[in-house]
């Protein structure tokens, strides 16, 4: 697998701290699944917000694919990673599914129940392990992870680094030399940070709009592919190109609240406007949907006779017409 050049400043920061450290290699907590079989792109097709396809297209198909599941409604059920297993055309599809580990079940009911006739087999693949990797710099990853099953750019954003896929127990100093294991608070901060929201904490199934989630700054929609579950309202919304709030990064000046900063907490202006509600954060840094009108004011949360506050910002990696 060719390196793919990063140069994005927040990845080089996040492993300064790491001295003599070629990649920070963090455990992720996420499940995979199999999905495998002559149809299994195009049966993933019709769930998922991505154009699957490309993941068995002839040519320079890419590795990974980011995506939600909606639901009826156009709401986000589930946020997910595709990887190609399979080398070419010619062999069978084989597909891994990255998920929340929390709704594993609940994924794979929501697939068996599409299923139908597909030539599709959907198992989980509990011998494997997913690690995110921060990279010092290119250089330090091997051209080819022939120990590994998969080392990618990570879809969503350059500034996440890689995604590693690996037998459990593999030894990742011998698949990438030089790495440390991190921990994984750390990985998650540096995603509050970026404000690149992961799993059922930062993307409530059933409440979380899919561009309101900045699903398609992460490359994780197509406009162009045929049908799938909850399409109408994204298009629609899309085609307006009206989208009054966003999910940001925000931070909060210590000290914090013993007890922290409750999940779904609302936000107010200091002239007490509803400004959004916070989704979920680690320490001082958190991810919360903020109208967009509010973003560069003062902005607070009141718990009980406390008054904490809090910035947001908008992530460098934005595309730089979003950021105005």
């Amino acid at each position: 697998m060719l390196v793919r050049a990063i140069t994005a400043p927040g990845l080089r920061r996040l492993c300064r701290g790491r001295r003599g450290s070629a990649a920070a290699c963090f455990p992720l907590g996420r499940a995979l699944l199999g999905v495998r079989g002559a149809e299994a792109a195009v049966f993933l097709q019709g769930l998922l917000t991505n154009d699957v396809t490309q993941l068995v297209g002839a040519g320079d198909a890419p590795p990974a694919l980011y995506a939600h599941a909606l639901n009826v409604q156009g709401r986000c059920l589930y946020d997910v990673i595709l990887y190609r297993l399979h080398g070419s055309t010619a062999e069978e599809p084989h597909i891994l599914l990255e998920c929340d580990s929390s709704v594993l079940d609940s994924i794979q009911k929501h697939l068996k129940l599409y299923k139908i006739r597909r030539k599709v087999t959907i198992s989980p693949c509990p011998d494997l392990s997913l690690w995110a990797v921060i990279p010092e710099d290119t250089s330090s990853l091997p051209k080819r992870a022939d120990q590994a099953l998969l080392l990618t750019p990570d879809p969503r954003a350059e500034v996440m680094g890689w995604r590693l896929i690996a037998k459990k127990g593999a030894n990742l100093s011998e698949i990438i030399p030089g790495s440390q294991v991190g921990d994984v608070q750390d990985y998650h901060r540096h995603r509050y940070k970026q404000g690149i929201p992961e799993g059922v904490k930062d993307l409530p199934p059933g409440v979380a709009l899919p561009l309101e989630s900045n699903l398609a700054f992460m490359n994780g929609i197509s406009f162009t592919k045929g049908c799938y579950i909850g399409q109408e309202l994204t298009a629609r919304t899309h085609h307006m190109g009206v989208i009054r709030k966003r999910l940001l990064p925000v931070s909060f000046p210590a000290p914090l609240p013993s007890t922290g900063i409750p999940e779904g907490a609302e936000i107010l202006t200091e002239s007490g406007k509803r400004a959004g509600k916070f989704r979920a954060g680690g320490g001082e840094l958190g991810i919360a949907l903020l109208r967009l009108a509010h973003v560069n004011e003062p902005l607070c949360i009141h718990l009980g006779g406390d008054t904490v506050k809090l910035s947001a910002s908008t992530p460098e990696w934005w595309p730089k017409a979003a950021a105005k």
